[in-house]
């Protein structure tokens, strides 16, 4: 080795949950290094992920407002689209700033950062191949926050126009047809992006479903929505296979309509994500690891291997930024001896689509299936004065209280910042909030966050926006 480091802490993976993680151990205390293959910090989640496909989205729902005004009598011009001002914009303005941000913070906490792949070569230390050598990195506890990668579907061709979720993001080009596989969160939100910046969008999901995880009641307004900006949905279809062309790809599909051959000009695969269980040499160290590739750990986010922490995608679903945080946060505070575990009792999802679906606790599909008695209150946004200022009813907030507790266990809302909105329902989950606890809440008017309140009022039997006849 040409190097040698010795760290307290040793993070591999430096996206949200490994740079919370990598921070927090230094906030209270430890020597910290914090090993990624990136030059930039922030993992797929900020360079390739979440945060450029929600700048994206953001334009992509300006585009659509800006047409839908025209209703309430504001004309704008036809907005144009300059792809490489665009990809300026996302790549510099936002992610690039983003990275420099965490970078600095890093320098300003001590943590020093290596670039390059890590692999274990023992359980107390970590060989990093870089560029100009390699560095071995000693350490007392290590906390592995490697990630995950976009599933690839066994026997497609090797082909550019054969995209992933990161390879869309790199806006090469918009083609004329774009066929997406998959009709989840990735699926819809990338398709929605496309379709505003032109492209004829046709969506191929094998489930009866779209978004699986979600009620289908929450689901139907947006699926109403694309039907609108997208060409064809095709639920409970399968792509039997791809054949490259010239000038087209050729993708033979089979679904309760019979088969036929679509032609498009590029194919994006969004069927999900693995984790990145492979090439970091935990087999090396003997780490157990559960049949689908996740990493097992205990409520303090402690692998088999005592000193040896994981958190974030390489431990299990949801995969989501948010919760890879709270885990990251979770393993430092542990680590640094203080009493943490993971212990939530809800984690918000959001499907940034528009409109956006969120939901926190049991969807009411899950209530059903375990057998959980509840009371329901359905808010629609068609009687929310905020949201006909917007232009946006079709939305409504669904809140789920236990018919013994009386206690919230689940809220679904689906509708104009959904994502923003679901975050009082997390808090009221977590603090053991009954129905009338929400209602006594006086929410700001008009708002949308009034239809939390207005859901919970429904329950109580206080509701005034609406007539609900006395039970």
């Amino acid at each position: 080795m040409s190097n040698s480091i010795h760290a307290e802490v040793v993070v591999l993976g430096a996206g949200p949950g490994g740079y919370a993680a990598a921070f927090l151990a230094a906030d209270l205390g430890k020597k910290v290094v914090l090993i990624d293959k990136d030059t930039s910090l922030g993992g797929v989640c900020l360079n390739r992920g979440c945060i450029p496909s929600k700048a994206l989205l953001h334009l992509a729902r300006v585009k659509s407002e800006s047409s839908e005004v025209q209703s309430f009598g504001l004309t704008f011009q036809e907005p144009e689209w300059d792809l490489e001002a665009v990809k300026e914009w996302k790549n510099k303005r936002v992610v690039g700033r983003l990275t420099k941000g965490i970078a600095a913070l890093a320098k300003a906490r001590k943590v020093q950062v290596v670039t390059g792949s890590g692999v274990f070569s023992s359980t107390t230390s970590i060989d990093v191949a870089q560029a100009d050598g390699s560095t071995q990195v000693t350490f007392e506890q290590a906390i592995i926050a490697v990630g995950s990668h976009p599933t690839k579907i066994p026997g497609f061709p090797e082909d550019a126009r054969i995209l992933d979720s990161t390879t869309a993001l790199d806006l090469d080009g918009i083609p004329e047809k774009l066929l997406i596989i998959g009709g989840g969160y990735i699926g819809l939100e990338m398709g929605t992006i496309y379709a505003a910046m032109g492209s004829e969008i046709t969506v191929v999901e094998f489930m009866p479903n779209l978004l699986p995880g979600a009620d289908p009641d929450v689901v139907k307004p947006l699926e109403q929505r694309l039907k609108k900006t997208f060409k064809t949905i095709l639920t409970g279809t399968r792509v039997l296979g791809i054949d490259p062309h010239d000038d087209h790809l050729a993708v033979n599909i089979e679904g309760s309509h019979g088969g036929e051959t679509l032609r498009v000009d590029k194919v994006l695969v969004a069927v999900g994500r693995k984790p990145n269980t492979y090439g970091n040499g935990f087999e090396t160290i003997d780490l157990d690891i559960n049949e689908r590739g996740f990493i097992k750990v205990n409520d303090k986010r402690q692998t088999s291997i005592a000193n040896i922490y994981a958190i974030g995608d390489i431990t299990g679903d949801p995969m989501l930024a948010h919760k890879a945080t709270f885990e990251g946060k979770v393993a430092a505070e542990v680590i640094c001896g203080e009493p943490a575990a993971f212990d939530v009792s809800a984690i918000p999802a959001v499907i940034f689509t528009d409109p956006e679906i969120a939901w926190a606790g049991l969807t009411e599909t899950q209530a059903k299936e375990q057998g959980i008695e509840y009371d329901k209150g359905v808010f629609p946004w068609s009687a929310s004065g905020r949201a006909l200022a917007l232009g946006r009813t079709e939305g409504f907030s669904k809140a789920l209280f236990d018919k013994e507790s009386g206690k919230l266990i689940g809220m679904s809302i689906v509708g104009t910042n959904a994502g923003d909105l679901i975050a009082e329902a997390v808090l009221a989950i977590e603090m053991g909030a009954d129905a009338e606890d929400i209602a006594l809440i006086i929410h700001p008017h008009p708002s949308l966050s009034e239809s939390v309140g207005n859901a919970a009022e429904i329950v109580t039997g206080s509701i005034t926006d609406l007539f609900s006849p006395k039970k």
